[in-house]
């Protein structure tokens, strides 16, 4: 699988377009990029390895890749990956978890967000002493929608801290005293 290593300056926020403005493949006056060149036929690998270079020294390479990830977007070559290189990363989509896009809400930033990255900015909002009405708004849900989050979240914490106790709790003796390592016998 290909990684990205990029990080963005910033993450894209809902609706916004203008990264699109600093991408190298936009055809200005002075920069005569051919639109075709994105969208070469399987057995293209001069088109394919001409695109990938411009993608090599975009700013927004990662941002268009997150756009073209997030919109469904499965032609021509976007973020520097050909559509069979971002396949599994459509299947893969809903279970990202970048820390830096939850941080990114959690500072009050309109960022597009997966289903992994919701749940942690549930948690991460909640151990963070965010309000209810914050996290509705964090997340353009009702207050409604949020306080049930949170219901649910501590409701999760509470059953795997019962669980933890469980396990951690020692074996004892009839009589209630704990079982010593001297108390099993040995394997024969």
């Amino acid at each position: 699988m290909t990684t990205t290593t990029i990080t963005p300056a910033r993450h894209r926020q809902l609706g916004d377009q203008t990264w699109q403005d600093d991408a190298v493949c936009q055809r200005t006056e002075y920069n005569p990029v051919d639109p075709d060149l994105f969208f070469p036929e399987p057995d293209e690998t001069d088109k394919i390895a001409a695109a990938k270079a411009l993608c090599g020294q975009c700013p927004v390479r990662r941002t268009c890749l997150d756009a073209a990830l997030e919109g469904g977007d499965a032609h021509g070559i976007r973020g520097g990956m050909t559509e069979e290189e971002r396949e599994p990363l459509h299947e893969k989509l809903a279970h990202r978890l970048d820390y830096s896009r939850v941080n990114d809400t959690i500072a009050g930033r309109d960022v597009h967000l997966t289903q992994a990255e919701r749940r942690a900015v549930i948690y991460a909002a909640f151990r963070h002493g965010v309000t209810e009405q914050r996290l509705a708004w964090l997340l353009k849900v009702t207050e409604e929608h949020a306080q049930k989050k949170y219901r649910e979240l501590r409701r999760a914490l509470r059953n795997r801290d019962l669980e933890q106790k469980k396990t951690e709790a020692p074996a004892l003796k009839a009589n209630g005293e704990r079982l010593g390592r001297d108390d099993f016998g040995t394997a024969a």
